[in-house]
This record gives structure tokens, C-alpha cells and sequence, in this order.
């Protein structure tokens, strides 16, 4: 019998279903593929929050529709996007390496060099689904550092756990670990 957890982001109520990642944890599995309203809702409410930044960082995948319509919302034209292996056009980019609480072992981020140019110099908001431990958000840290622009916010619809004690992160709503 699958278990859900109830949460209200600014207003909407979701259910996220329990799953079990193993080491006693489980997790309230937050997932805007293919949800179109509430990926409208969260990013709306991201980006009145974010408003002053130049571009918006990503990773894949779980970011990407949320990113694409935050940027959107701030009339930006482009937005960056992290991803997780080096394809063919990102060979003269830049990459840095994480941890995630949802993924075994270390990952690593690529930057294209044209997301790079995008960023060099800019204020960037970093922009995510769901901020736990901080170790993806550490990587697109270190990806905005490299290509030399700065953070100008950290924005997350959901803050897991701990996360949600942190001053250096924006959020809409909190999930516990369970």
C-alpha cells in the first residue's frame, strides 16, 4: 500500500508519495515532470521571489520545466543548464563534482562554454526542485564561480530536513525526512 505525503506550496496541496532510498531513510518524492499546473504554480512564486537576477542555473533533469518557466517569468531569453554527462557540444565547457542524498556515489555537472558566456559576470539564481543535504546545490555553486558569475540567489519549491534551517536559501514550502 503506497503512503503519500501531504504538503501545501503557496497554496496548492500535493501529495508526494513516500519512498524508501535505503539506509533506514525515506524521502517525500517531489516530481514536476509532467506536472504543467503545479510547475506553473512553483515557478510563479519562485520568481516574484528572485526578481534582480540576470539568468537562471539549473541541473537536470528534475529543474529543467521548472527553470524553463521561472525563466519565463522573468523575461529572461535564455537560461543555463547543468547537466550530468559531457555531451558533444559542452567538450570546450567546465564541470564541477557532487554529492546528492538521491543518487549513489559521486556525479558530476557540465557547463557548455555558451552557458558559460551566459553566466560570466552575471547575477545567477540557482534554481531547483528540492534542496536537502546541499550537495547538488554545492556543485552549481562551484559551476557559477568557475565561469565567473555571481550568486545572487538559491531558490528551491521544497527545502528536506535540515535544509529548511538554512538563512542561504529561498523556499515555498518544507518536507521532512522520514
Amino acid at each position: 500500500m503506497e503512503q503519500f505525503f501531504p504538503v501545501n506550496i503557496c497554496g496548492m496541496e500535493t501529495q508526494l508519495p513516500i519512498l524508501d532510498i535505503g539506509g533506514g531513510i525515506k524521502i517525500a518524492f517531489f516530481n514536476l515532470h509532467g506536472a504543467q499546473k503545479l510547475t506553473e504554480h512553483c515557478a510563479k512564486n519562485l520568481a516574484e521571489r528572485i526578481k534582480g537576477a540576470d539568468v537562471i542555473l539549473t541541473a537536470e533533469s528534475k529543474g529543467l520545466q521548472l527553470a524553463h518557466c521561472v525563466a519565463r517569468n522573468l523575461g529572461h531569453e535564455y537560461y543555463a543548464v547543468a547537466r550530468k554527462s559531457k555531451k558533444l557540444y559542452m567538450q570546450d565547457g567546465i564541470e564541477s563534482e557532487v554529492k546528492s542524498i538521491t543518487t549513489a556515489g559521486n556525479q558530476h555537472l557540465y557547463l557548455s562554454a555558451h552557458d558559460v558566456e551566459l553566466i560570466k559576470g552575471k547575477k545567477v539564481a540557482i534554481v531547483d526542485d528540492v534542496i536537502s543535504t546541499g550537495g547538488s546545490l554545492l556543485g552549481l555553486e562551484s559551476l557559477v564561480q568557475k565561469a565567473g558569475g555571481i550568486i545572487a540567489s538559491k531558490a528551491f519549491v521544497l527545502a528536506e530536513g535540515d535544509a529548511a534551517k538554512r538563512d542561504d536559501v529561498i523556499y515555498l514550502a518544507t518536507i521532512p525526512l522520514l
